[in-house]
């Protein structure tokens, strides 16, 4: 029979598959012996069942009950005990941290008899009754969804805090939130303590599926199927006077990454009171005045724990009655900028390798870093410096609620006394979070720093209502614009001018990474991803300055040339006359492609650039049906000759496309057009051999797009061969195809022998393997998509491994079969995504091709997957 329940002391960091990553820990600290409450872990097996059938698993109440004898006899005390009762915390636990998306309930065990008797046992009645409204309030919200408004009007009717109550206004307080909870549910509080422990497991187990918990791991891309883990543990009550609170502490910052202890400290509180932001607190450097022994104490076991983590460690504590408790420890979450400084601490103190630190940071966090940031030099003077919760530069319009913030179709900044986890939504969708209250560990604060979000907390100041926001005399209203800078905590009317990161600044080489902590350890990590990495990194890039400035990011090649680009703008007439059959037009425009591709081979001397052939829907570069036809239309309403509009009507009529994106592009272009593809191949030709002439080394190559049968391919190589042949002094140059129709994929075998090379456009073998436009679908039904679970990202960003990942696949096996060593790389922004990187890794491109901007992230991202392939072929 399968078991569900494990004890502390049973378990390690490791199974957080099974446990959890709080049980896991919790039972990690159990087994180093720190100071951890006596409990026992519910695991994800039992959730997934429980939500599978929607009733508890077979044995798990009997399992839970033999583990809660355990628990009385260490504690020595019983569950239930009208005199002397045991309380209990419920507190979820997923394999992934998920911060303030599940549930907590604390002081189970309490009932309209216990919490008389613990008063009397600790003879403090006030914590008692204290303790007995937190867990109707807690409760209620969480086991029956009561709103938790109903309880907080009582609070505040009652007179606020509950640290500020009386024994007598807790007691009214308790009755109000037990009529509240009737109100609500439609019966009493329940009193039986099993009763209540039991309820609060199901509705831990059910909040995995509530809609904030869903709504963050698609954002956090966290498998939707893991479950959660339920941590039982005797409570510890920080709550209990002025020599009692409760504190979460960072083993280094987790802002900017120094070295050193940070973290938030609140008297005479429990542990929700931190991270809820409602209390503003003390910093741990306070603590070590008033509680100096308990402050010794957790200094050690931090170091302790940093040391068996190998990490920056982000801990939960209590102090009861001047006694530290160890309630939760986990790798913390931290900012792009101390992530690789961390890393880089880490390796400079010996802890982990650089392998190892290539796996602490992530494209992601780079692409974060290489956000502007705000010109200071141009900003007015602030209206008010809070707490720097997560970097970043956000400006937007004010808006007060989570509603406003996820239907705003402007730029917003979400402007909240303390934000909960139902404001998930309008975090997500604001550019940036601003709060009166809470610390760098309130749940504002915690949950940005996860997203990448600019965040300030704790800003005093600021008068919050419900429509406007008072500071320093002024009143500000939604809709007003403000500017975040949650590096500094600066908060800026209006719009503040934004400048280049220094990230950038750096790869432009306009810095260098002496003296800046950051920059050092992002070159350090950058040289040693390039050093690591099997797969090279080239850039899209359709002019010289685009390639340049790809190659200063890093780039070994061009990737894309996209010579549609080149006839935009005044060349455009150029294409229309081809159109019209005016074959001038091809010998006006080879001078022009031919000075486009020697600017472009000048750039990347030494380097491959891949050209690809024009491949436009012709739409793009013609006038549309409607205005042509409404020209000519006026022109003959007033008598009057349409001209040149009536020929080209005529022209457009003639290849007018219902799926342009289908029809006459690519490939079948260059067939149809007699010596456009000539045109083009002599072009790179002749460009490339006034290269040599100069002394350059130029190394072009040809990719022909939009193949899907190798005779296309085979027709088109014929005539560039002919070409080619006809220019001297031109440099040796490879013909090879652009993959982006399934036909190809399938067909990759025939095809490979006639080309030289491929690289994959996914971005439209995704629209044909998908059957759906990337220009369409964004607003008819991706979003409901994403939140029906059916993609988890949008394939465009992300490859879609088991469909177009298939095809990738084939074609690369079948490719290389036909022809060893066959050379294939990717070139849609697809190669620009981190983890469409490790997959192009894991399937064995040589290259992947993305926009100049994004050049330093593919290139981290391909040393991580080589050093990750590496560590697990080690094991």
């Amino acid at each position: 029979m399968t078991r569900y329940v494990y004890d502390f002391v049973e378990g390690n960091k490791d199974l957080k598959d099974l446990l959890g990553g709080k049980g896991a820990n919790l039972a990690e600290m159990t087994r180093m012996g720190l100071p951890v409450p006596p409990g026992f872990t519910v695991t994800t097996d039992a959730c997934r069942e429980y939500l599978r059938t929607g009733t508890m698993p077979t044995g798990l109440l009997g399992e839970v009950e033999h583990h809660l004898r355990m628990v009385q006899n260490q504690i020595g005390k019983t569950f239930g005990d009208p005199e002397d009762p045991l309380l209990l915390s419920v507190r979820s636990g997923a394999k992934f941290s998920m911060p303030g998306m599940m549930e907590t309930i604390l002081d189970i065990g309490l009932s309209d008899t216990s919490v008389a008797g613990l008063g009397r046992q600790t003879g403090d009645e006030r914590f008692a009754w204290d303790s007995y409204r937190r867990l109707i309030q807690m409760f209620g919200k969480t086991v029956f969804d009561v709103p938790g408004e109903a309880f907080d009007d009582e609070l505040a009717a009652a007179g606020g805090i509950g640290a500020d109550l009386s024994v007598a206004q807790l007691q009214d307080l308790v009755l109000a939130y037990k009529k509240v909870f009737h109100a609500h549910t439609g019966r009493d509080f329940p009193q039986a303590s099993h009763e209540q422990l039991f309820l609060a497991i199901g509705a831990v187990f059910r909040s995995w599926n509530a809609e904030r918990a869903t709504l963050y791991r698609r954002q956090e891309r966290i498998p939707q199927d893991l479950g959660t883990a339920v941590n039982v543990m005797a409570m510890v009550f920080g709550n209990r006077g002025e020599d009692s609170g409760t504190g979460v502490a960072f083993t280094r910052d987790p802002a900017t990454g120094r070295r050193g202890v940070y973290g938030d400290y609140l008297r005479n509180a429990q542990g929700e009171d931190v991270v809820a932001g409602i209390r503003n607190t003390m910093s741990l450097a306070e603590l070590a005045t008033i509680d100096p022994a308990s402050h010794r104490q957790l200094l050690s076991i931090m170091q302790r724990l940093e040391q068996r983590y190998r990490d920056l460690c982000d801990i939960e504590f209590t102090i009861e009655n001047g006694k530290l408790w160890m309630l939760q420890t986990r790798v913390g979450k931290r900012t792009p900028a101390a992530a690789f400084v961390i890393a880089a601490q880490l390796v400079d103190e010996g802890t982990i390798t650089l392998d190892e630190a290539l796996q602490r940071v992530t494209g992601e966090q780079l692409a974060q870093l290489m956000f502007p940031s705000f010109d200071t030099a141009a900003a007015p003077e602030p209206l008010t410096t809070g707490v720097p919760a997560s970097p970043g530069a956000a400006v937007g319009m004010i808006v007060f609620d989570s509603d406003a913030a996820a239907a705003a179709t402007e730029p917003v900044i979400l402007v909240r006394r303390e934000t909960n986890p139902d404001d998930l939504p309008g975090m997500i969708a604001a550019q940036g979070i601003l709060t009166s209250r809470g610390g760098k560990t309130s749940h504002a604060a915690v949950v940005a720093r996860g997203m990448g979000k600019t965040c300030v907390c704790g800003a005093e100041q600021l008068v919050i209502d419900e429509d406007s926001v008072t500071v320093a005399g002024r009143t500000l209203h939604a809709g007003d614009v403000i500017s975040l800078d949650g590096t500094t905590g600066k908060v800026y009317p209006g719009a503040v001018a934004v400048r280049p990161s220094r990230v950038v600044r750096y790869f432009e080489g306009e810095l260098t990474a002496h003296g800046d902590p950051l920059l050092a350890a992002v070159e350090r990590l950058m040289i040693h991803a390039d050093h690591t990495a099997r797969l090279a990194v080239h850039a899209n890039a359709d002019t010289g300055a685009d390639a340049a400035r790809a190659r200063r990011f890093g780039a070994t090649g061009v990737g894309l040339c996209r010579t549609e680009h080149m006839f935009l703008g005044d060349r455009r007439v150029l294409i229309e006359r081809l159109i019209l059959g005016d074959d001038g037009a091809l010998a006006e425009l080879l001078p022009l492609q031919r000075a486009d591709f020697e600017e472009l081979f000048t750039a990347m001397d030494g380097m491959p650039v891949t050209v690809r052939l024009i491949d436009p829907p012709l739409h793009e570069f013609l006038p549309p049906l409607e205005e042509l036809t409404a020209r000519v239309a006026r022109a003959e309403a007033l008598g009057q000759d349409p001209g040149r509009d009536g020929t080209l009507l005529t022209a457009v009529r003639r290849m007018h496309e219902q799926n342009p994106m289908l029809g006459l592009r690519g490939v079948r272009l260059g067939l149809v057009i007699p010596g456009l593809f000539a045109m083009q191949v002599r072009a790179i030709a002749e460009a490339a051999a006034a290269q040599v002439a100069a002394g350059g080394d130029p190394r072009p190559e040809i990719m022909v797009p939009l193949v899907g049968a190798v005779q296309e391919l085979e027709t088109v190589r014929a005539e560039a061969e002919a070409v080619l042949a006809s220019v001297l002094g031109a440099p040796p140059i490879r013909i090879g195809t652009m993959i982006e129709v399934p036909r190809a994929a399938l067909t990759a075998g025939q095809i490979a022998g006639a080309a030289e090379f491929f690289s994959f456009g996914t971005n439209d073998l995704t629209q044909m393997t998908w059957g759906f436009s990337r220009d369409d679908v964004e607003g008819a039904f991706f979003g409901r998509y994403l939140q029906l679970g059916i993609f988890a990202a949008s394939p465009f960003e992300t490859i879609d491994s088991d469909g177009v990942g298939e095809l990738v696949r084939i074609a690369v096996e079948r490719g290389r079969a036909s022809r060893p060593g066959l050379t294939v790389g990717v070139c849609g922004e697809h190669g620009g995504d981190p983890a469409s990187v490790r997959f192009f890794h894991d399937t064995g491109l040589d290259y992947v091709s993305c926009s100049p901007f994004r050049v330093p992230i593919a290139r981290l991202e391909a040393g991580r997957a080589a050093s990750a392939a590496a560590g697990s072929d080690s094991r």
